[in-house]
């Protein structure tokens, strides 16, 4: 008996007749609605009585919502394999991550020869695909740098551009029966996919074995590599074979093939749509609960928690692999996993975590903490990972990813109250909200996470308006350090609101916030460049401009310091939250007067426009070094500081945000953000953490009020009280002893628990 511990999933196999060519999608809807799993189609490209099956695949993807979709199998030699790989990776990202893909090695020679294909041996058509596959995976590679070549007999790319990553892991399943495809399989694919229809008894049984071995030989463990079929049968009152008789006949040899033949997937061959009503209403329930049952008495581990042997030797010390709970096993990625690249890094950091959890929902993050929490390494947690400091990655630590946690809602239309999972991105937020007209200041880009942003404090593009992203943050629910999860509030758990908003990552895990957004319709969004030979004038004049400037107004600015013969340059990105045109560009002229004006753009549009949803794929960024401060007004004094950075050398990148308008209208005690008299947030960002230090002690710290937490990656015991000036830094660590007494969430400015 073999059973690889695989989750059950159930589809349809669909012939793409184009004699009425509805109906292979109609088929797909019928397939979906009753929920099934997965939906294939034959390719016979040759086939002049089929739809196009990439074509189909497509137009099904667009009229359906939840189900898988692929070709069964894909006809390699006459589809392209870096067309196909972008195609996939396309249409995956346009479905939410539901294409999967079949692949055939070719078969019907003479068909394909007609069609301008190569014919090839058996030997040479199995060559092809183990080369189609590299190319293949290498497109999707999108966090390596390097260009992909690939010099193979049958298929070559010379320096092809990687990307797009799909939207999930691709699984690339072989249709394969004899047995050089079979360790073709075990050795690069993710699933085996016959016909039983083609198949003598003990084939299952025979190919297994094969598949078993050579995935071993190849350091991988046989759980790796899912088994799919392709069954065909019916429905009927009296039993009449295999697969031909009642429901519960069906249940018990399905089940059979499960838990005696390790099949993971059954894909019914039919054009019935009755069939595949019953199929997912009736029998596949019945298969998964029977199988259930069986596992549980005979104890087989899920597949999610078995990995061969390369893959067990890069695992990190201090994990506890094994303890990993059952409601995560599924979606962690360890090194070695084919998505570790994706989740390794966040934006501007490298990172080599031993595990990466992604939890589904706030259950599965309390698992994810309790699990954490009993490990001897570090723990970093997720939002976006845009975060400059890069907390949220580490090397040989866990990391709990809450990507999936993206919802958005409106809670209360009259108040304008959302509320946010933390995995969203800004961008994502800003686009479900124009629609209504409503807006909430975030940050300057649209893939930073909801999570870091709506706890650390948010000096956004709308600030001087809105204020801070957090001080419209009216509820939360978060996960804490012994797995429980609360609700903080005005009148609920109040010193833990006040602690998440802007100490948040420092007391729990945040899964959403409610938020009260404002009403605003376009904006015009402004982008100057200006000459920065007399760098500090330009500071002082284009600082008295911000804070004289109605509050409609909120600019930032990027030196970029002189090098290779270009002068310096400061570049202002401004907002002016409204419509007026004509009150906007009084303003922008006062900004323009700070410098020589080297070049103008300027657009009314939403605010979405402006934080445009970012892609969530990060491969880091060289690991820089960051410092902040904040300051009331850029005087002569800070401003020729600031200039003496510049010129330094030290720093490759400068930024000055404004912070003030409405942030001041907030109480310094109301929030653990403290620093509410400050108009500017400064920061440098280097690549080395010494020598940004040295550089920023020497020129800034006696011109500055207090710091930015997400933007200083200076964690010495010092600049504690710069983050959290007293007597917020005492009432912190009250908080902290009440909700994280052991001090679990301390990889952002660790903040020790009061005594």
């Amino acid at each position: 008996m073999t059973d690889y511990g695989h989750d059950l999933h159930f589809g349809a196999f669909v012939t793409p007749s184009n004699r009425d060519p509805q109906q292979p999608v109609r088929l797909a809807q019928a397939a979906e609605a009753s929920g099934l799993d997965l939906v294939t189609f034959q390719d016979h490209p040759y086939q002049p009585g089929f739809l196009d099956t990439w074509t189909l695949i497509s137009y099904a993807a667009a009229v359906t919502e939840t189900i898988h979709l692929a070709g069964n199998v894909l006809n390699l030699p006459l589809r392209q394999p870096a067309v196909l790989a972008r195609s996939v990776a396309s249409l995956d990202l346009l479905s939410g991550g539901r294409i999967d893909l079949g692949l055939g090695a070719g078969g019907f020679w003479d068909a394909i020869e007609s069609m301008g294909g190569t014919r090839l041996t058996p030997g040479q058509s199995v060559d092809a695909l183990s080369e189609a596959i590299e190319i293949i995976r290498g497109i999707w590679d999108a966090g390596e740098r390097r260009p992909l070549r690939a010099e193979g007999e049958h298929h070559r790319v010379a320096g092809a551009k990687r990307g797009p990553a799909p939207a999930h892991d691709v699984p690339i399943w072989l249709g394969a029966y004899k047995p050089r495809m079979l360790r073709l399989v075990a050795r690069q694919a993710d699933g085996w996919l016959p016909s039983l229809g083609y198949m003598k008894d003990g084939d299952l049984a025979r190919g297994n074995a094969l598949l078993d071995e050579t995935a071993e030989e190849a350091g991988r463990h046989p759980a790796e590599i899912r088994r799919l079929l392709n069954v065909q049968g019916t429905v009927t009152a009296d039993r009449q074979g295999f697969l031909q008789g009642p429901v519960d006949q069906w249940v018990d040899e399905l089940a059979g093939l499960a838990l005696e033949d390790g099949v993971g997937t059954f894909i019914a061959a039919t054009d019935d749509p009755q069939l595949l009503a019953v199929l997912g209403g009736e029998i596949a329930p019945a298969v998964r609960e029977l199988v259930a049952r069986e596992r549980a008495t005979a104890g087989t581990a899920p597949a999610a928690t078995r990995r061969g042997r390369a893959a067990v030797e890069l695992r990190r010390d201090g994990i506890d692999y094994d303890a990993v709970p059952a409601t995560l096993a599924s979606s962690a990625v360890e090194p070695g996993d084919r998505a570790y690249d994706t989740v390794r890094h966040n934006y501007l950091r490298s990172g080599a975590p031993g595990l990466v959890l992604r939890p589904r929902s706030t259950a599965e993050v309390a698992d994810a903490v309790s699990f954490a929490r009993s490990q001897d390494v570090p723990l970093g947690i997720r939002s976006g990972g845009h975060g400059i400091s890069g907390r949220s990655t580490n090397d040989g630590g866990i990391v709990v990813d809450l990507g999936a946690l993206d919802q958005i809602e409106v809670v209360d239309e009259a108040t304008r109250r959302v509320r946010l999972g933390v995995g969203a991105t800004w961008g994502q937020v800003a686009e479900a909200l124009a629609p209504r007209g409503w807006a909430i200041s975030s940050g300057d880009y649209g893939g930073v996470g909801v999570g870091g942003l709506a706890t650390a404090g948010g000096v956004g593009f709308l600030g001087r308006t809105y204020g801070l992203t957090i001080d419209h943050v009216v509820a939360a629910e978060v996960v804490t350090a012994d797995g429980r999860v609360a609700h903080a509030s005005a009148d609920e758990n109040p010193d833990l609101f006040w602690g998440l908003r802007g100490a948040g990552g420092n007391l729990g895990v945040v899964t959403w916030v409610e938020i009260e957004a404002m009403a605003l319709e376009n904006v015009v969004f402004s982008q100057m460049a200006l000459d920065a030979t007399d760098t500090a004038g330009l500071l002082e004049r284009w600082g008295a401009a911000v804070e004289s400037a109605p509050r409609e107004l909120t600019s930032f600015l990027i030196l970029s310091p002189a090098r290779r013969g270009q002068g310096p340059v400061a570049q202002l990105m401004t907002v002016y939250a409204g419509h007026d045109t004509d009150a906007a560009v009084e303003q922008l002229e006062r900004l323009a007067d700070a410098g020589p004006l080297l070049g103008h753009q300027a657009y009314l549009l939403p605010y979405s426009g402006v934080v445009q949803a970012g892609d969530k794929h990060h491969s880091g960024g060289g690991d820089p070094a960051v410092r902040s401060g904040l300051v009331t007004h850029l005087d002569t004094a800070t401003s020729r500081a600031f200039e003496r950075l510049a010129h330094s050398g030290d720093a490759y990148f400068l930024q000055i945000r404004a912070t003030g308008g409405a942030a001041h209208d907030v109480p310094d005690d109301a929030t653990a953000y403290a620093h509410r008299r400050q108009n500017f947030l400064l920061s440098a960002m280097s690549s080395s953490q010494e020598r940004i230090d040295a550089a920023w002690d020497a020129t800034m710290a006696e011109h500055t009020e207090g710091l930015y937490l997400s933007f200083d990656t200076d964690t010495r015991p010092e600049r504690l009280t710069e983050a959290f000036p007293e007597p917020t830094l005492s009432r912190l660590r009250e908080v902290k002893a009440e909700w994280d007494p052991d001090n679990i969430f301390r990889a952002n400015f660790p903040i020790p628990p009061a005594l």
